[in-house]
């Protein structure tokens, strides 16, 4: 995170994160008068993990012409592009994500880590008092967590450890 300001008794460094970017930066980064960041690591590995698919799903809007989705001579007619397998599992992953949240709110998920507008922004445009769209993002951010399966242990980017087998389990070593 080079260039972000920390705040006091901050935790580590989030990877992949660019908090200039991202508006969840500066919530993630800055301190409140306690001291500690509005956002935890699980709520903000839980956004940019939305944004990141969100990205892969091919679903953000482009400023410029699309040159590999025009007609071509010869063609099979389609008209548009075909999707790639990943794409198609990351608007899978969207798509379950926003479901898990609810409609209310995977709106503001949509528009801040996803679309990158600043919680001003959405608060005009949503006719919302003031501040309200930071606890919209922070209860959305907290169900997204828990559906990624982010718990308030995370810490420095990784997720409570996921294996198969009961909790007493134990593997052998040679197979036997």
């Amino acid at each position: 995170m080079a260039g972000a300001r920390k705040a006091a008794g901050s935790r580590p460094d989030l990877p992949g994160f660019n908090a200039d970017e991202s508006p969840l930066g500066r919530l993630a980064t800055r301190g409140g008068r306690d001291g500690e960041a509005y956002l935890g690591v699980a709520e903000t590995l839980a956004g940019e993990r939305l944004r990141a698919d969100f990205t892969r799903a091919g679903m953000a809007p482009t400023l410029t012409q699309r040159w590999d989705a025009a007609p071509r001579g010869g063609g099979t007619g389609r008209g548009g592009f075909d999707l790639s397998d990943s794409a198609l599992d990351a608007r899978r992953r969207v798509d379950a994500a926003l479901a898990a949240v609810g409609p209310e709110l995977s709106g503001v998920l949509l528009d801040v880590c996803c679309f990158l507008k600043g919680l001003e922004q959405v608060e005009r445009e949503r006719q919302w008092p003031v501040r309200s769209a930071k606890l919209m993002l922070k209860t959305g951010l907290a169900a997204l967590g828990r559906h990624y399966g982010f718990g308030a242990e995370a810490v420095g980017g990784a997720a409570r450890l996921r294996r198969w087998g009961t909790p007493d389990y134990r593997p052998t070593i040679g197979g036997g």
